[in-house]
């Protein structure tokens, strides 16, 4: 099919316009359009440039190997509209319908101008299929990919405010954790109070530990590595938080934290990290 001529690009140069204003229709007409993100000239805009710019690619003669050279300004333009509705708040079905919701129009042109031909009309039509789903697909993957690295981002953010470092004092820092303590975000933790240490030349550090649900050996050695962390910066570190039923669960899998000073609440953190610093608070 790659070898075979095709009528497509004399399809689409001769009715452009009329396939362009059809194209808009169905667009509009379709349960997927979205006049909230995007407004019908937006839409417009759009549209007009990719008909321009597969009919250029077209010329070439090649039109269902859509990884030649001549379609990468196709498949750019596609990717840049993929990341940017999928940024917008697209989903995977609104944006392939983009590309989908030309067959219609392309179809009716090829029946109104081989119509008489019903074995080059069938060829036409499945050489604008071929070249249609591709498109589709590749938008489909992009947009896809597109949203996973913006998922991707938004679970680092949230690991970064999941895991506020607080200066509750001069020289002493709190870190309050809640959820569970994994090894991703073990690093974030990690290079959170790391950089608090730095910024703030700090000597006591309480990680306060109320707030996660259970804490299990994997918990412990990535406390124990915070601890150490920290502890080669120069900070001592305590860690509150230990509820009665994390303390019995903790001597039963044999889990210890060693010298590391633990409390079973954050005032009595406080109060420590309040002695160790000289400051009485009257």
């Amino acid at each position: 099919m790659t070898k075979q001529k095709s009528r497509l690009i004399e399809i689409f140069e001769k009715y452009e316009q009329e396939i362009l204003e059809d194209w808009m229709r169905e667009q509009i007409a379709s349960i997927t359009y979205r006049k909230d993100l995007l407004t019908e000239a937006g839409l417009r805009k759009q549209s007009a440039e990719l008909m321009g710019l597969i009919i250029t690619a077209s010329r070439s003669g090649n039109v269902t190997d859509i990884s030649a050279p001549e379609w990468k300004p196709v498949l750019d333009f596609l990717a840049a509209t993929s990341k940017t509705r999928a940024a917008q708040g697209f989903t995977t079905q609104e944006t392939a319908t983009f590309i989908f919701s030309l067959k219609q129009p392309v179809f009716a042109r090829m029946k109104l101008e081989l119509g008489t031909n019903a074995v080059a009309l069938a060829e036409e039509i499945w050489i604008a299929t071929v070249l249609l789903d591709k498109l589709g697909l590749f938008t489909a993957e992009t947009y896809q990919k597109s949203r996973e690295d913006i998922i991707r981002r938004q679970q680092m953010e949230l690991l970064e405010l999941s895991t506020p470092v607080i200066k509750i004092w001069e020289g002493i820092l709190v870190l309050p954790l809640i959820g569970t303590l994994d090894d991703a975000r073990t690093q974030v933790v990690m290079e959170n109070l790391l950089q608090n240490v730095v910024d703030t030349n700090s000597s006591i550090a309480i990680i306060d530990i109320t707030g996660v649900p259970a804490v299990d050996t994997l918990v412990a050695q990535n406390l124990i590595k915070t601890v150490s962390a920290a502890r080669l910066m120069g900070a001592h570190c305590i860690i509150s938080g230990i509820r009665p039923q994390i303390a019995q669960t903790m001597v039963h899998l044999g889990v210890e934290f060693g010298d590391v000073v633990t409390k079973a609440s954050l005032a009595d953190a406080l109060k420590y990290a309040f002695q160790q610093a000289g400051i009485t608070v009257t």
